[in-house]
């Protein structure tokens, strides 16, 4: 595995980069699996945790230990189950399928999305042993013919055909109201099935002190704080994009994993079939849709071009410019930060749900969930610049 690769996502099974917290929660998984693969109702582990506290990385570390026991040639009491791990998430689907090139005990074909998987499972009639779901708040909560999702919820299918489930779930990472979660959602699930859950609470990407972690989450809810003083983590704010992009380009080429992101606040305007990001005198397009194997953020081409959270969720950068675009501004006579849904140009994250009531909460809570996934990118460094002025002098101010 290069260097590269694992400072972009995490070091699959590689027990020694896990947290006591994350080997506990590895022992209890299997435990949990053992105990429930035989039991007369399907067995619900829950992970909780913010971006960044490590989620994916002990879910990877698990699934490999489940599957090498799986595959192993010693007769054990997990020998010969069927086991697969679902993402709803391409770029992180293409970085565990790549992972599992250097695993010999896993497959590609271990790694699914979860309507594939569930359609195949239901055609079949079958039942898989263990289903562990990645990034849970992306299921559909919905049917979307688009995805060739005709049921009413994915966890539901999911759990009727599977002997065990493991989820991580965080609802401040829902990005569509087509896959709408709150915490409370996930309790008509837990009462009807043995379940057992676990929260992961530090934070292994944001380098900086808790008052970084701080800021960013108070941000993320409306409040501006003084701007934190960390000496080991570089976090700037900056009164014009192209500056920005000059140190994001130093980053990457120093030590690199070092690129722009930034808020779907840009109107598709057709310029010889490029969509741009402006960022003041900036000027640089968005991601370009990714049909190779390789994650966004791991093609070199990709540090001149913006990422937005649909390439970006679930990874490591080392540092991460963000530019937050005209849905995010701030309210003098309040101090807070607001957002308007109606300058928020990801329409297929709007797409109308009549089963849930006024949406214009959501709507906020769904851009607000935004800003928490970009700003949480960066390992060493995150540096801000805002479209809107007011708010642009507000964090210049600080």
């Amino acid at each position: 595995m290069t260097t590269e690769l694992s400072a972009a996502t995490f070091k699959l099974a590689d027990k020694a980069a896990l947290s006591p917290a994350q080997q506990q929660l590895e022992t209890n998984l299997l435990t949990f699996i053992r105990e429930h693969r035989n039991g007369p109702k399907t067995g619900l582990f829950v992970i909780h945790g913010d971006a960044g506290t490590g989620k994916s990385a002990v879910l990877a570390a698990a699934f490999s230990q489940l599957q090498a026991l799986s595959r192993s040639k010693t007769p054990n009491d997990l020998q010969g189950t069927e086991n697969y791990l679902v993402v709803n998430h391409n770029e992180m689907l293409k970085i565990y399928k790549r992972l599992a090139g250097d695993d010999p005990d896993l497959r590609k074909k271990d790694f699914q999305k979860p309507t594939p998987l569930i359609n195949r499972l239901a055609k079949t009639n079958k039942q898989a042993d263990v289903v562990f779901i990645d990034e849970a708040h992306l299921l559909l909560t919905q049917p979307d013919r688009y995805n060739k999702f005709t049921e009413q919820n994915q966890l539901t299918e999911l759990i009727k055909h599977s002997r065990v489930v493991v989820l991580v779930f965080d609802p401040h990472q829902v990005l569509k109201l087509k896959s709408y979660w709150q915490n409370t959602d996930l309790a008509p699930f837990l009462a009807q099935y043995p379940h057992q859950s676990f929260n992961l609470d530090d934070q292994f990407r944001v380098t900086g002190n808790a008052g970084v972690v701080n800021w960013i989450d108070q941000f993320t809810q409306g409040q501006l704080l003084p701007k934190p003083q960390d000496d080991q983590f570089d976090f700037r704010i900056f009164a014009d994009g192209q500056p920005m992009y000059d140190l994001i380009r130093q980053r990457d080429h120093a030590v690199s994993l070092s690129r722009l992101v930034a808020t779907a606040d840009f109107p598709y305007v057709v310029n010889h079939g490029t969509w741009y990001v402006t960022a003041g005198t900036l000027k640089l397009p968005w991601d370009k849709v990714n049909l190779t194997d390789d994650p966004w953020a791991l093609r070199p081409e990709t540090l001149n071009e913006v990422g937005s959270i649909y390439t970006i969720q679930g990874f490591d950068l080392n540092y991460a410019g963000v530019i937050l675009g005209p849905s995010v501004g701030y309210d003098v006579e309040t101090e807070s930060i607001v957002v308007h849904p109606d300058r928020y140009e990801d329409q297929e994250a709007f797409k109308k749900r009549d089963d849930l009531g006024s949406l214009t909460p959501l709507q906020t809570k769904i851009i607000f969930n935004s800003i928490n996934v970009l700003m949480k990118r960066g390992r060493y460094g995150l540096y801000l610049y805002a479209v809107d002025p007011v708010l642009r002098q507000r964090l210049l101010a600080l």
